[in-house]
C-alpha cells in the first residue's frame, strides 16, 4: 500500500484574524483527501504556544477550547521544534495575518528544512505590505487607487500635513478615503472616511496595528475578486464579485460572520473583455511579486471599466464562504483537489530547491 504523506496543518497564531484560521484548518481537514493525507493538526494558540496533538484536535471540533499555560516560551522558539518531528512530511500554514503570512512562518520553515504549502518568503514579506504590493503592481503597468503614507513618526508630529484631512483629500482627489494599516489583512484596523468627523479616529484604530498607515483614494464601482494557483505556470480562475448591501463595505465581519450583509456572485455579472482584463491583471501581479501555491487578488472596477488593484492575499480564507475555494470549484477544481494541489505544488517547489547551488560548484 501506497505510504500517506503526513501533513502538518499549522493554525491559530497571535493574530487578529485568529478564530478565521481555526475555522479554515477545520475546513481544511474534513476535506482533505484522508486516502492520501494523514493530518497533524498543529495549533498555535492566539497567546503564542504551540499545543499538543491532541489539544489541537480537541479546538479543531470546539474553536472555543482552551488551554492552561504551557511552561514553554510563548514564541516562535517552541515552534521550532518541529524540526524534531520527521514524520512530517509538508507543513500547511493557515496562519492568517502577522507571524503567519509576513514571511516569519516561511522562514522558520526554510530554516528548518521542511516543504510548506502556499508563497515563499520574499513573496510573503512585500504581499503582506499593502504599499509595496501597489508599487510593484505599478511596475508592471497595473492601475492602482491613489494613496498617501504616513510613518510612525509622522504621526507622532502633530504639526504634519498627513493629520489634516483637508489636506489629504486634496492630495488624493476625493474626499472618499479609506485609513488602513499597511501589514494587516482581512479589513482588520480599516475605516471608511468621507469627511472630517472620524478621520481622526481612523488613524489612531489603524496606528494600533502597525507603524505604517496608508490613506487611500475609495474607488466607486465593483468589487472583484480572481484566485491564482500554481509556481512557475500559475493558472487563474474566473471572476467573483463581492456584491455589499447598501452602505456598508467588505469589512472583517461582512468576511467571515455568519451574519454577513454580503454576497459572493461567481462569476461575477461583467462583460468578458473586463473580465479577462482583471485576470490579466492578477497573473502580472502574482509574477511580480514572485509568489507560487496560491493566492488572491482582488480589484475595483470604476464605472468607466478600469480595473484598479487593491490588494493581494497570499493566505487567503478557507471557510464556507471563502472565494478562494470557491472560484476554483467554478473552475472545476473541488475544495480536496484544490487542497491536494497546493500540496503537490509545495512538494514541487521543495524538490527543485534542493536542484539549486549555494556556493560555487
Amino acid at each position: 500500500m501506497t505510504k500517506k504523506t503526513q501533513v502538518g496543518l499549522i493554525f491559530g497564531g497571535n493574530s487578529s484574524e485568529y478564530e478565521v484560521s481555526i475555522t479554515s484548518a477545520g475546513n481544511i481537514y474534513k476535506t482533505i483527501d484522508k486516502d492520501k493525507f494523514d493530518v497533524h493538526p498543529i495549533w498555535i494558540t492566539n497567546a503564542g504556544y504551540m499545543t499538543s496533538e491532541e489539544d489541537s484536535f480537541k479546538v479543531l471540533e470546539d474553536p472555543s477550547y482552551m488551554v492552561e499555560k504551557p511552561s514553554k516560551a510563548a514564541n516562535l522558539s517552541n515552534i521550532a521544534a518541529l524540526a524534531d518531528r520527521p514524520e512530517l512530511d509538508v507543513l500547511f500554514p493557515i496562519v492568517h495575518g502577522n507571524l503567519g503570512e509576513d514571511g516569519v512562518l516561511q522562514g522558520l520553515f526554510r530554516l528548518i528544512d521542511k516543504p510548506f504549502v502556499g508563497v515563499d518568503v520574499l513573496a510573503a514579506s512585500v504581499t503582506m505590505d499593502k504599499e509595496f504590493s501597489k508599487i510593484l503592481a505599478q511596475r508592471v503597468g497595473v492601475p492602482v487607487a491613489k494613496w498617501v503614507t504616513i510613518k510612525r513618526y509622522e504621526y507622532d508630529d502633530a504639526q504634519n500635513p498627513k493629520h489634516d484631512y483637508q489636506w489629504v483629500s486634496q492630495q488624493l482627489g476625493t474626499n472618499n478615503l479609506f485609513v488602513k494599516p499597511s501589514n494587516q489583512g482581512s479589513s482588520v484596523g480599516i475605516t471608511h472616511v468621507v469627511d472630517d468627523s472620524n478621520y481622526a479616529d481612523a488613524l489612531a484604530e489603524a496606528f494600533k496595528y502597525d507603524d505604517k498607515v496608508l490613506v487611500e483614494e475609495g474607488i466607486v464601482g465593483t468589487e472583484v475578486e480572481t484566485a491564482v494557483l500554481g509556481n512557475d505556470q500559475p493558472i487563474v480562475s474566473g471572476v467573483g464579485q463581492i456584491i455589499n448591501a447598501a452602505n456598508s463595505w467588505y469589512d472583517y465581519d461582512n468576511k467571515y460572520s455568519n451574519a454577513s450583509t454580503t454576497t459572493l456572485q461567481i462569476p461575477a455579472q461583467i462583460p468578458d473583455k473586463v473580465a479577462q482584463k482583471v485576470r490579466d491583471n492578477a497573473l502580472k501581479i502574482y509574477r511580480v511579486t514572485e509568489c507560487s501555491g496560491m493566492a488572491r487578488i482582488d480589484s475595483m472596477l470604476r464605472e468607466d471599466g478600469e480595473v484598479i488593484f487593491n490588494e493581494l492575499n497570499t493566505l487567503p480564507g478557507f471557510t464556507n464562504i471563502s472565494m478562494y475555494p470557491k472560484l476554483f470549484e467554478e473552475a472545476g477544481i473541488s475544495y480536496s483537489d484544490l487542497i491536494t494541489k497546493l500540496i503537490d505544488l509545495a512538494m514541487e517547489r521543495y524538490a527543485h530547491k534542493k536542484t539549486l547551488l549555494h556556493k560555487h560548484d
